[in-house]
């Protein structure tokens, strides 16, 4: 299975969860709101099911699908080190250019 980051990597797929972080949509509001046919909506759906970022839930002919917010919140776990790492860059870098203002 592929990883969340490889499943990620992907636009369209990143577009997806987007969408579906505003609400739970069906397929065909997918298929509409990204302009591709409803097989390629599919096929991304169906990898991001695989890797856990999506549900899907049955009701009569339509299937909804919404965000797992479960994977994501891992992956800002995750990332978390390297954000406070990134900010404290940027916090010297703040401090250097204060700095060079006084001169």
């Amino acid at each position: 299975m592929a990883s969340t980051f490889e499943v990620l990597a992907e636009p369209r797929r990143r577009e997806i969860l987007d969408l579906l972080r505003v609400r739970e949509r069906p397929v065909n509001d997918l298929v509409e709101q990204l302009s591709l046919t409803q097989p390629a909506v599919s096929k991304h759906l169906k990898v991001l099911r695989e890797a856990g970022l999506v549900e899907v839930r049955h009701e009569a002919q339509r299937r909804w699908y919404r965000l797992r917010v479960q994977p994501l919140v891992e992956l800002d776990a995750w990332l978390a080190p390297y954000r406070r790492m990134w900010e404290a860059s940027f916090d010297a870098l703040e401090r250097h250019l204060d700095s060079q203002g006084d001169e």
